[in-house]
């Protein structure tokens, strides 16, 4: 018998596998030793298949806590992903509350996305509250919620409290990426002259680099390298994205102006907290545009503009996805967008190689035929 009494106390012991186990029960009572027993067996033939023991299914409300604590530092390199989760959870909270991750199904994520849908936009009014506009929310923001929700669930996924994620089986929207602002000279012109000067200087290095505007915001002095006219991308999502950029005349000017006497870890500190870069210069931004008469456009089009001017100088894409900080060329084709006038030029440009082409090949053919 597996189960024996050894002084008070009853022992179990038995071979598994070529292994031999034994144990104190630490019970008196033979019954409930043999129970213990029998447990023992039943938990070594789970770990055999690789069964684990399912952790309780935490609520909505508490998992989104953890996850965001773990995204917090994860991401602590990429800032911007944890704050975009952090703004994410606050609809998805107000909407699922604390019912549990298991209860949650496709069928519930569709109806979020069918109600955030039918939302408004709100801004933050002058008394600190936020109000409804008359716009309605984009499926861009849409989605980005949709992406923090199946962020949290396999996060949850992996601690084995729930097997499934409903998220997997829910089509996002479909988003309109293909952005065709691009900003003329004059226009550039009229925005910095009506930008505040933190602004502009964003602004202006923007237009000259093509970086996005987070990779400015978080510039460092020894992220500059004058001497050599360049200045180095440290982070990034992708290796693309951490790369050396070489510096117009104009750029290097703002950069030598803002190194001056700088006392601050970052060439735009936040004015909170000068420990960290500025978070973002939107509502500078619209009072820019606004100011300046200009047709709507935002502070990303201007690497758009970048981009496409780049392209039109003559840049091929392999190299303008490099400097950009793509790691794939199609990506390149969303920010680039050759003019007609630009596109008619490389037609006549083609049709004059297609002549000279065929002149120097038809004076070959009659040079052998002679």
């Amino acid at each position: 018998m597996a189960v024996y009494k050894r002084g008070d106390v009853y022992w179990f012991e038995f071979t598994r596998q070529r292994r031999r186990y034994r144990k104190s029960t630490r019970v008196k009572n033979q019954r409930t030793a043999s129970d213990i027993e029998r447990a023992f067996r039943t938990a070594l033939a789970k770990g055999d298949v690789g069964i684990t023991e399912r952790r309780a299914v935490p609520g909505f409300r508490s998992a989104m806590s953890e996850f965001l604590r773990w995204s917090e530092e994860e991401h602590r390199a990429h800032r911007a992903t944890h704050r975009r989760y952090e703004t994410s959870s606050i609809a998805l909270l107000r909407y699922f509350r604390d019912a549990p991750l298991d209860s949650i199904t496709p069928d519930d994520v569709e109806r979020y996305k069918a109600c955030r849908s039918g939302e408004f936009k709100t801004v933050r009014a002058q008394n600190g509250k936020r109000v409804a506009t008359n716009k309605k929310l984009r499926p861009a923001t849409i989605n980005r919620e949709l992406a923090c929700l199946k962020a949290t669930f396999n996060f949850v996924i992996k601690s084995d409290a729930i097997a499934k994620n409903p998220v997997s089986r829910v089509k996002f929207l479909p988003e309109n990426n293909q952005q065709s602002r691009v900003l003329s000279y004059v226009e550039q012109q009229r925005y910095l002259a009506n930008a505040s000067p933190v602004l502009r200087d964003i602004a202006t290095l923007i237009f000259e680099t093509g970086m996005r505007p987070e990779e400015v915001y978080t510039v460092r002095p020894e992220n500059i390298d004058l001497a050599h006219e360049c200045l180095m991308v440290p982070h990034g999502k992708t290796a693309a994205a951490r790369r050396r950029i070489n510096l117009t005349s104009s750029a290097r000017e703002v950069l030598r102006r803002r190194m001056s006497g700088l006392k601050t870890p970052y060439l735009f500190a936040c004015e909170s907290d000068p420990s960290r870069p500025i978070p973002k210069v939107n509502n500078a931004h619209d009072r820019a545009v606004k100011a300046s008469g200009i047709a709507p456009a935002r502070l990303y089009d201007f690497r758009h503009t970048w981009a496409t001017r780049a392209a039109m100088s003559g840049i091929d894409l392999v190299t303008l996805a490099a400097m950009l900080g793509h790691s794939r060329i199609q990506m390149v084709l969303r920010y680039a967008h050759p003019t007609q006038e630009h596109q008619t030029k490389a037609m006549e440009k083609l049709e004059e190689f297609n002549a000279s082409q065929q002149i120097r090949e038809f004076q070959q053919h009659m040079t052998l035929v002679q």
